[in-house]
């Protein structure tokens, strides 16, 4: 009887840090996984509630469910029991979360072993290159983890992105889709019009003064905000509770609360609006496939290390892109002095035409490096064929 081919089953452990974007891009990875790849994938979540806000019809409460082929379990502790029939071919944990000692313990008593990854966040760094694929042996057990870096080259594992996303991209723009899409989340004709901003950013974020920017700006805004998003100043704008429906208009801008987006109509967002504001690393991945400007608000850390991985993605995607780069700097806290917003969205909107022709130069560039699923997938093939080398 023939082996089935490597790999069958894939864990992916996953600790929501950073609200939806830690349990976005893995839920994104593990449909890509399953879909494209035929692995059957079990997702280990420790937030159910954050879960549901991106994934509407995830029942919060269930222990282990379904959805869209891939099992989601509930990680309530690090007191879980496993055995070794519950270890999968490849396990992953997300951004170096400690999955449990005896999911451990279960992995070094199995034959073959499982193929380990520590999946590491997004960044722009150099450094990274140097780091990806690297092995770290257990100090105890005889496992050996391998480290795997999303990135920007094609010295890292490029960035997530499912087969026929640009193809649906080109539909949606093409064949104005757009318009019944806005229209569905309460836009009228003349606001369609208008410039449209999608705003989804850190509570931190200088909210308030960019809407005072906008109020007195030269052309229309229109504000699309996720509900729970940047509260007190999109309350201290509406002058009542941003609930999902709520709007307002003062001078210049209007402002329309949006309710909680499932991924594919969020990708949807994306592409109607002029200008997105994202945050963390999830939208911020899929705003360079949206190939539309967009304005990143890194997830901040200590001794403002994010300014570090800020600066380097600048480098590499607005070295010349003066206004953009100002703009971001500016929008992280990370320029000397205070922000002169409205000059800043208007040097912004100038650079609009020179911002649209890099992003569809990056994104076929990036989309050259290959998606992170596929080189995941062919690194652990590698691993695996070694592993069975070293046995014989």
């Amino acid at each position: 009887m023939q082996a089935m081919a490597f790999p069958t089953t894939l864990a992916l452990f996953c600790k929501v840090v950073d609200n939806c974007g830690d349990i976005g891009i893995c839920w994104r990875l593990a449909r890509q996984l399953q879909h494209e790849h035929g692995i059957a994938v079990t997702l280990w979540v420790d937030d159910l509630v954050t879960f549901q806000r991106i994934c509407p019809g995830l029942d919060a409460n269930a222990a282990s469910q379904s959805m869209e082929g891939v099992v989601v379990r509930h990680w309530t502790t690090q007191e879980l029991r496993f055995t070794v029939a519950d270890v999968a071919d490849i396990v992953i944990e997300f951004f170096a979360c400690d999955i449990p000692e005896n999911h451990i313990a279960a992995m070094a008593r199995r034959e073959p072993r499982a193929v380990w990854f520590n999946l590491e966040g997004l960044t722009a760094e150099e450094w990274v290159e140097g780091c990806h694929r690297l092995p770290s042996r257990h100090p105890r057990l005889p496992l050996t983890k391998h480290f795997f870096f999303p990135g920007f080259t094609d010295k890292t594992g490029g960035l997530p992105c499912e087969a026929g996303l640009e193809a649906r991209r080109r539909q949606f723009t093409g064949d104005g889709e757009a318009g019944a899409f806005l229209g569905a989340l309460g836009l009228t004709a003349e606001e369609q019009q208008a410039c449209k901003v999608s705003l989804f950013c850190y509570p931190h974020a200088s909210v308030a003064e960019l809407f005072k920017a906008w109020r007195e700006s030269s052309e229309a805004v229109i504000c699309l905000v996720p509900e729970g998003v940047a509260g007190d100043a999109v309350e201290a704008f509406l002058g009542r509770p941003a609930q999902a429906g709520a709007v307002a208009t003062q001078g210049r801008l209007t402002v329309r609360v949006l309710p909680f987006l499932p991924q594919p109509d969020y990708d949807k967002l994306l592409w109607s609006c002029d200008v997105n504001f994202v945050r963390g690393e999830d939208s911020f991945v899929r705003a360079q496939w949206a190939e539309r400007p967009f304005v990143w608000h890194i997830y901040p850390q200590e001794k403002n290390l994010h300014h570090v991985k800020l600066r380097a993605f600048i480098g590499r995607y607005a070295e010349d892109l003066d206004a953009l780069a100002a703009f971001s700097l500016a929008w992280n806290d990370a320029q000397d002095g205070c922000a002169d917003w409205p000059a800043l969205w208007r040097s912004l909107q100038a650079e609009r035409p020179q911002i649209l022709a890099r992003a569809e130069v990056w994104r076929t560039k990036m989309q050259e490096n290959g998606d992170l699923a596929s080189n995941l997938l062919k690194f652990a093939r590698e691993i695996e064929a070694e592993n069975r080398e070293n046995k014989v």
